[in-house]
């Protein structure tokens, strides 16, 4: 491995694939109370969406994005993926988080790791998600659904990362992700990271069979770089480190490198900037489907392929 030290704040994004797009913004939205920050595409396949949900400006650190598909086929979550998306909460909060997802007949569990109680439950695709209580993190200045700034979700908490060789994704987080091993609690090993949110990692002891890709899986983990330069110095670590990043690519909100770690999990390092108002303004976020300059002279017949999708306020999500 490299030996220039270098430490990621935690994770930028997530990214998932699920069937049903306006589905999917009614439980992000609607349900969790996340904003629709950001309405694109799929710059690889431009007949799918790509949405972002995250806190009022999208920060890193708070963004869950998904690349909805009617014909994917159901994955199976498994090795080589995150297994489980950590969502913080304020102290205090978890009851009303419960009483919510009642409400809306979404099932859950309790359970507790490393002396913190989580909420765990499935998302409408059956991706795997989980809330925790955390005083680190600022609090939500978005406020939807009934869902009052003090109880909303403020970010990510972590992830569950699913490895079919636990030690060398371990090795990577440790030695070149520069996060800190903290702990291990029965099957799990956690390491932390330098933010204060989307901060702690845990890990499989044991090693996992292989998943399958699909829809209610996860396709890939971000890592924050915090500006352009570092995101090079980035590169280059990952490179020395006998990684395989691939070049640097511009995703209009940040820019990305991705490989493969040896536990079979996808990598991404993005960079926090420019952000989601880089081409809409602020308190317009999510509102217009907004296509990179190469694909504006399709706009047409992309958006006539595209499924129409609103927020809305629900009552009951109930099938």
């Amino acid at each position: 491995m490299g030996n220039i030290i270098k430490k990621t704040a935690g994770i930028h994004h997530i990214t998932c694939f699920v069937k049903d797009a306006q589905r999917n913004v009614d439980f992000y939205a609607g349900v969790l109370g996340l904003r629709l920050v950001k309405k694109t595409i799929n710059f690889d396949a431009p007949e799918v969406y790509h949405l972002y949900f995250g806190n009022e400006k999208g920060s890193p650190g708070t963004i869950m994005t998904f690349f909805p598909h009617e014909l994917s086929r159901k994955g199976r979550i498994g090795g080589g993926q995150v297994g489980t998306t950590t969502y913080v909460v304020p102290i205090g909060a978890i009851d009303f988080w419960k009483a919510r997802l009642m409400a809306f007949d979404i099932s859950f569990t309790e359970s507790t790791r490393f002396f913190e109680n989580y909420i765990e439950f499935l998302d409408l695709d059956g991706l795997q998600l989980e809330i925790v209580e955390r005083e680190d993190g600022a609090l939500s200045t978005w406020s939807f659904g009934g869902i009052p700034a003090d109880k909303a979700i403020k970010g990510f908490g972590g992830a569950v990362l699913y490895s079919v060789a636990s030690t060398k994704t371990m090795q990577v987080l440790e030695d070149v992700l520069g996060l800190e091993r903290v702990g291990q609690d029965g099957d799990f090993i956690r390491y932390k990271a330098e933010g204060d949110i989307g901060n702690l990692i845990d890990v499989n002891a044991e090693p996992m069979e292989w998943g399958i890709p699909g829809s209610g899986t996860v396709h890939h983990i971000a890592w924050r770089a915090k500006d352009f330069e570092d995101h090079d110095a980035w590169r280059s670590h990952v490179e020395s480190s006998g990684l395989q990043p691939t070049p640097i690519i511009d995703r209009q909100y940040f820019h990305a490198i991705y490989f493969r770690e040896q536990g079979g999990i996808l990598f991404e390092i993005a960079t926090d900037p420019p952000g989601f108002a880089n081409d809409e303004p602020e308190d317009h976020l999510g509102e217009a489907i907004m296509l990179p300059s190469w694909y504006e002279d399709s706009r047409a017949e992309i958006e006539k392929n595209l499924p129409p999708i609103q927020v809305r306020e629900l009552e009951s999500i109930k099938q």
